[in-house]
């Protein structure tokens, strides 16, 4: 248990440091004055200062902040008025708040590249994880447990590849080539067209054979570097979570589903009885969710300020305060209801 709590911290402290440092080192890369690099919220606990920074760690460990010199428009006496946030152009100040989530993207990206040189490419293994009843894999004498190693006399490396050979055929007998407990048997199976529902609601109709995922894994050397598998991976990740937003709002994902800081916890919590790599892995899923959060147009997201720069910059006068102001309440509003069924539907989970 103290493990997972340390883990939960590290993981949340890590994920909230790289945010906000993105908005400093791009606010400080423009010469803007800083305040204060604060990791938390509430009471100082530890901290120190260097020129006209004040860099503390604080009580409360579920956020943090930069504090920017002239971040609302207010005077400031410590620091010149061109170091003042507000006096600088709307696309300098647009890059400083766009850092924190790009800085979230660079983060699962450096993840990615570090499981990539420390474990290899992870692949999901052909292995059958259950066999639907009266489907053609049952008939065929598909078990659970079963490894496919080729169809028709085409190696099978991993389950992606197996599901494309199998949809290719369409309705056309295929000879399975299978790996049980250590003896190798020829199957034979012809897969017919059916209709599911995917991971985010959505109706797919193709030829199937009616087997589910094993679920076990495997790593194979990478070529080089690994900088590419690790792209390809942020940006497929940062992909799948995009459609599953899109899926909550089309509905096709019930709002049930939607989880807050109690399923955050326990995800950190089981990936950490895991070992390392395992919680490193959600450490970047979470990184990528947090930019794709923050960079929602909700004004009290950083979203929400680059739409106020991106119109300053097309009308080139800054956002009305009593526009701002009545953005915001609705913004919080928002978010504060998103909030109460996130975590209505934690409780929820966790009573039943």
């Amino acid at each position: 248990m103290l493990t997972s709590t340390i883990a939960i911290i590290l993981v949340l402290g890590g994920l909230i440091f790289f945010h906000e440092l993105g908005h400093f080192a791009i606010a400080r890369l423009f010469g803007m004055g800083v305040k204060t690099f604060s990791l938390g919220f509430g009471p100082r606990l530890t901290g120190f200062t260097s020129g006209k920074t004040e860099y503390k760690l604080s009580a409360i460990p579920l956020g943090g902040y930069v504090a920017l010199a002239g971040e609302q428009g207010e005077e400031e006496t410590d620091f010149p008025d061109e170091q003042l946030f507000s006096n600088r152009p709307p696309w300098q100040r647009l890059c400083v708040v766009a850092a924190g989530p790009i800085f979230n993207f660079l983060l699962a990206f450096l993840i990615y590249w570090l499981l990539a040189l420390s474990q290899g490419q992870g692949i999901l293994l052909p292995t059958v994880g259950g066999v639907i009843p009266d489907g053609p894999a049952y008939s065929a004498g598909f078990e659970k447990e079963d490894l496919v190693l080729s169809i028709d006399g085409a190696p099978v490396e991993s389950w992606s590849a197996m599901v494309e050979m199998i949809r290719a055929a369409e309705n056309k007998s295929l000879s399975v080539d299978i790996d049980r407990s250590g003896e190798n048997l020829t199957l034979h199976v012809t897969p017919i067209v059916n209709t599911y529902k995917n991971l985010f609601g959505e109706s797919v109709t193709v030829p199937m054979v009616g087997i589910n995922q094993g679920g076990k894994t495997a790593f194979k050397p990478i070529d080089g570097l690994g900088i590419q598998i690790a792209l390809q991976q942020t940006w497929m990740m940062s992909q799948a979570v995009i459609k599953g937003f899109v899926s909550i709002v089309e509905r096709l994902i019930p709002i049930d589903q939607i989880g807050g800081p109690i399923m955050l916890a326990q995800m950190v919590h089981q990936s950490a009885q895991s070992g390392l790599f395992d919680l490193l892995a959600i450490m970047a899923i979470i990184s990528i969710n947090l930019a794709i959060i923050n960079l929602l147009p909700i004004p009290v997201l950083d979203g929400g300020h680059i739409v106020y720069f991106v119109l300053e910059m097309i009308f080139r006068r800054p956002v009305s305060d009593k526009w701002k102001a009545r953005a915001t309440r609705v913004g919080v509003l928002l978010l504060l209801l998103l909030m109460s069924l996130a975590i209505f539907n934690d409780v929820r989970r966790l009573l039943s």
